[in-house]
């Protein structure tokens, strides 16, 4: 089976380009070309060198020693929490900001939710000198404030968005109205593996960084290149689909995404696209989105911001329903324990969308003779108020 899209954009089923008419002749002209321009040994070169030199990479593959002792199992962690801006996301960003520059672009609005490609964003576009104009959803401004103000620092106009949850969903339709609005002179970096084609594969060819690293440093650790299990968080997808990208034909791996189970599934307050969900078009593509009978979209909720999105990429939809891919959830509670846990035993906080992957370490079945790489996608910082928040009931327990 396939997992890289086709020429007009599908894994399977699910992807193309679902665009209104204002937006065809950039959408398409960026599909014309971009695997010519990122393929190009000039963008290479930048690209690489920016990776190295000021995102930091690569990141370390560590051996959580304790956290392997009580699961009886071999696990290692792949920082990308380490990353300059404190996440996998300036991966991608660098990759797009290049792009932008090669397109003529002056102007960058992004989309944020837990805040990280926001942050990412106004990094490279102070980098660069381009003006920035960041959607985020007023909710996600309030408990990603730390975020909200780095934005800013770094010279980013942020828009808060009013409608709907006032989240991640709704801060993309508003970035999506601004370019219908602004076509020619702007430049729509999305954050994650969604949105019309080319988007999806772009991003994960930008974010496959992740899993090229993770090949070579297991062949040092471990002697093979490859994993038993790779677990990552699943909102979008982003961090997942470089986690999974180049063990994606390897059927000796098990490439496991946890999604965000919220309050529980029954709940009606829940992230969880694959366990409540159904196939359906948002942002440009087709894929699996939770929505009801009548096609309106149903509020999502995580506690964590980067998860809070009612639908997945289109290759993720594509790995649920080939069975490539096994999904599952964590609840809030889960992943704030999973998130303590990793605190005391290896002296690392998590972002609150890591913490979800590692939760699923207790969730699985696993042998002391496998390694398993938890995508540690984020840290903790921005999350401090609901660890503190919530850590007295932890330490109760």
């Amino acid at each position: 089976m396939n997992y890289q899209p086709d020429t007009k954009g599908f894994y399977g089923d699910f992807g193309g380009a679902f665009i209104p008419e204002l937006l065809y002749p950039n959408v398409e002209f960026l599909r014309k070309h971009y695997l010519e321009i990122i393929g190009s040994e000039s963008f290479q070169k930048e690209f690489n060198s920016l990776l190295q030199d000021f995102a930091g990479r690569p990141t370390p593959l560590y051996f959580a020693k304790r956290l392997s002792e009580k699961y009886n199992t071999n696990v290692f962690l792949k920082r990308e929490d380490l990353n300059h801006t404190g996440a996998h996301k300036i991966n991608n960003t660098i990759g797009q900001i290049l792009l932008a520059q090669r397109l003529g672009k002056k102007r960058i609005i992004a989309e944020t939710g837990a805040g990280q490609h926001g942050v990412a964003t106004a990094t490279v576009t102070a980098l660069m000198g381009l003006q920035c104009v960041v959607y985020m959803g007023k909710v996600d401004m309030e408990r990603q404030a730390p975020n909200v103000a780095r934005m800013q620092m770094l010279g980013a106009e942020v828009r808060p968005a009013l409608s709907g949850s006032q989240t991640l969903k709704d801060a993309t339709n508003e970035a999506i109205r601004d370019w219908i609005n602004h076509p020619e002179d702007t430049y729509y970096l999305i954050g994650s593996v969604v949105g019309p084609h080319p988007y999806p594969d772009m991003v994960a060819r930008f974010q496959s960084v992740i899993s090229e690293e993770m090949k070579q440093q297991l062949q040092e650790k471990t002697g093979r290149d490859y994993p038993d299990k790779i677990i990552a968080c699943v909102g979008g997808g982003s961090n997942a689909a470089g986690a999974f990208y180049h063990y994606l034909d390897n059927k000796k791996v098990e490439l496991i995404a946890v999604e965000a189970e919220g309050l529980g599934l029954k709940s009606g307050h829940t992230a969880a696209t694959t366990q409540t969900g159904s196939e359906g078009i948002i942002h440009g593509s087709r894929t699996l989105l939770m929505q009801n009978e009548e096609g309106q979209i149903t509020e999502p909720y995580s506690i964590s911001a980067g998860l809070d999105y009612p639908g997945i990429g289109p290759l993720h939809a594509h790995l649920f329903k080939s069975g490539r891919g096994r999904f599952m959830g964590a609840t809030d509670q889960e992943a704030l324990n999973a998130a303590y846990e990793l605190t005391r035993l290896e002296g690392i906080i998590p972002a609150l969308e890591s913490a979800h992957a590692l939760a699923a370490l207790g969730k699985i079945e696993l042998t002391k003779d496998e390694n398993v790489v938890v995508n540690l996608s984020g840290r903790g910082d921005k999350d401090l108020q609901a660890y503190i928040k919530n850590l007295s009931d932890f330490e109760k327990d």
